[in-house]
């Protein structure tokens, strides 16, 4: 007679066929890459030509119903991309000034979802959205849109800055513009030559993360299919960074105008598991036009420690905290991070509780 070690092991072996049949029936897969519809990429078309015929700002026809004023300080823009409610609208509501003479705020929202809208300076910001699907090329159309929206409002936007609902700001509004206009020492990638003989900064650089050697590379760039981004994108110029920026006005033109790679990136994924479009193309494409203006990296902290299913960690709210706010500043490129994610929807409670006296105390 056999022992009974063997008939299980026999017995298991036997059943490795039927669970390999049976995986794909009870394990949970994303779902596959959604492909542009036609009139959305129509649409976008036809608001992208808008945004460069309106890079001029002495044409009075760039301004739309979004604007407030024609200050001609320099702006930022706050470039909220979302699926669900703005959690943290109550913190940004402090965050943001009275005045937005420094600012103007975008919201793209995904029409599919009853999303409630905030006052303040949220108040009828809220853009012309189309649907968003995650691991797909709509989370760059709904970027881009963003970004165009904001060039066709109001030509004095010279930073754009892209969030979602899960950001929060780590320093006051005036840190934060103070840190993209005026510090001369807030990027140390910067070189004396960017500086004027009186240490005024001549040039301005984009805050956007470009990393050429990432181990999952060469599967994410075949995600489309073998060859598929050739000859336009080669895989030596194919690069990888988080999805959240701070873009200059320059390479905000520059997205807005691309249609060579975007004609490459938008074609959908065969293999979903390989597909983050939205952390490819931006990066891919101002390191080809002009990544000496790049710094390199993002503003925004992000752990991806114990990250699941390409999400990273999710901050709770029995984690919130003073030492956090003063860990998740700390930079090896710039003096402090301005941004961070990814937080729960009930950090928010301690975190409003922390805001003046911590968050907001630079």
């Amino acid at each position: 007679m056999f022992s009974t070690p063997f008939v299980l092991s026999f017995s298991l072996l036997l059943s490795l066929p039927i669970l390999f049949l049976l995986a794909p029936h009870f394990i949970p897969s994303r779902p596959q890459s959604i492909p542009i519809p036609p009139p959305d990429d129509h649409d976008d078309l036809f608001l992208f030509n808008r945004a460069t015929a309106g890079s001029n700002p002495s044409n009075p026809s760039t301004f739309s119903h979004l604007s407030s004023s024609s200050n001609p300080k320099l702006k930022i823009a706050f470039l909220f991309l979302t699926n669900s409610d703005l959690h943290f609208a109550p913190l940004w509501i402090r965050f943001f000034p009275n005045s937005s003479d420094l600012y103007n705020v975008y919201v793209h929202a995904d029409p599919s979802i009853n999303i409630t809208r905030p006052g303040g300076p949220f108040l009828g910001r809220f853009i012309v959205s189309k649907r968003t699907y995650r691991g797909s090329p709509t989370l760059i159309s709904a970027t881009r849109r963003l970004i165009a929206t904001a060039m066709i409002d109001d030509p004095a936007n010279a930073y754009f800055a892209l969030l979602s609902q899960y950001c929060i700001p780590l320093h006051s509004f005036s840190y934060v513009y103070n840190s993209l206009f005026s510090s001369t020492t807030f990027d140390s990638t910067s070189t004396p030559s960017e500086l004027t003989h009186l240490g005024v900064r001549i040039r301005f650089k984009s805050f956007i993360e470009i990393v050429s050697k990432e181990r999952h590379l060469w599967k994410r760039y075949n995600a489309r299919g073998r060859f598929t981004m050739m000859p336009e994108v080669p895989f030596e110029k194919f690069r990888v960074g988080s999805q959240f920026f701070v873009l200059t006005r320059k390479h905000a033109l520059v997205v807005v105008n691309d249609r060579t790679l975007w004609r490459k990136f938008k074609i959908p994924c065969q293999s979903s598991d390989d597909c983050y479009p939205e952390e490819h193309y931006f990066p891919t494409l101002l390191s080809m036009r002009d990544l000496s203006g790049c710094t390199q990296y993002t503003l925004t902290r992000v752990n991806w420690t114990g990250t699941a299913n390409g999400h990273p960690y999710t901050y709770r709210s029995s984690e919130v905290s003073p030492m956090l706010i003063h860990q998740l500043r700390k930079s090896n490129y710039s003096e402090s991070y301005l941004f961070a994610r990814k937080f729960t929807p009930d950090c928010l409670r301690p975190l409003m509780a922390i805001a003046k006296s911590v968050i907001f105390r630079d």
